[in-house]
């Protein structure tokens, strides 16, 4: 007989396993996925974790804590990521993973129930080397993890009505020499240089990014910052972050940000983030014009 029981659960599987195949060949790349979710099982056990099933490149497992799950994933995609022998091409194999934390009926050795689909949407809601999850999840997490932690979207996750947050761990920071987040958040941004304000203006607004107010959300949704309307642009588009001394665009939309610098050079960012430098436009959606309404322009200052 079945029990109810809360946990944490994740899903994660290897991406671009058919390519895998179609370029390594049968054996090796079976090798391969082997080692990955060789990882993936070891990292879980590590974390107080629980293997419910592997299913070809693919791994579920149960966490008694949110941290724990984070903590495993985190590992997983470290540990697959630096594997010298899990290249292919001169490109890493990467994995996938979602998590959500909610009740499940543990039956045996299995669990079923909402919660388990949630979560396995949240992988199909993640791209390769990145780890999703939803607020359940984030509500959980111990501060240091909830500082690693952005928002990328709100969307309906199929087979359901309403709407879910999505939220993106950031498992790994530049230069970090440590997985653990309250280290790869602290002590270094005091040894890098960088603008100490940015300057934002949008129509007939000014917002000044620094010290005292680190970051702006962007978007059609009444809770930005800034609101702007437009038929390409997501309700929460975009963020921008005071991260480490630097100022960091983080695209977090359906169809991208534009970035046009003083000097020409354009930059698209989907699903992504880059470090915004010197002057120029931020389009939504769309590249920027100079004349439009829409735009956003920048200035770093030093």
């Amino acid at each position: 007989m079945g029990r109810d029981i809360e946990l944490a659960i994740l899903f994660a599987d290897v991406v671009g396993s058919t390519r895998l195949y179609e370029v390594m060949g049968d054996l090796r790349a079976r090798d391969m996925i082997i080692t990955c979710v060789e990882i993936m099982r070891t990292a879980t056990e590590q974390h107080r974790g629980t293997v419910i099933k592997t299913i070809g490149d693919e791994i579920m497992a149960t966490f008694p804590t949110a941290n724990d799950a984070v903590n495993a994933a985190s590992y997983m995609q470290h540990d697959i990521r630096t594997r010298p022998q899990l290249k292919v091409e001169g490109q890493g194999i990467a994995i996938r993973i979602g998590c959500h934390f909610g009740p499940v009926v543990l039956e045996n050795r299995d669990i079923f129930g909402a919660a388990v689909h949630t979560a396995n949407r949240m992988t199909s809601q993640a791209k390769a080397g990145q780890i999703m999850v939803t607020r359940a999840m984030v509500e959980r997490l111990a501060p240091e993890w909830q500082s690693a932690v952005r928002q990328i979207d709100v969307a309906t996750l199929k087979g359901k009505t309403s709407e879910d947050e999505l939220y993106e761990v950031l498992w790994q920071k530049e230069d970090a020499t440590s997985m653990l987040p309250a280290i790869a958040l602290g002590g270094v941004a005091a040894r890098e240089q960088g603008p100490r304000r940015l300057r934002l203006r949008f129509q007939n607004q000014e917002i000044v990014l620094d010290e005292q107010r680190s970051n702006v959300a962007i978007g059609r949704a009444e809770e930005n910052d800034l609101v702007i309307k437009g038929n390409l642009i997501s309700r929460l588009h975009a963020r921008i972050e005071l991260n480490r001394n630097k100022f960091v665009l983080v695209d977090q939309s359906t169809n991208g940000t534009f970035v046009t610098t003083r000097e020409g050079e354009e930059v698209f960012v989907r699903r992504d983030s880059m470090p915004l430098k010197g002057e120029g436009l931020i389009g939504f959606g769309r590249l920027p014009e100079p004349g439009s309404a829409l735009v956003v322009r920048y200035v770093c200052e030093e």
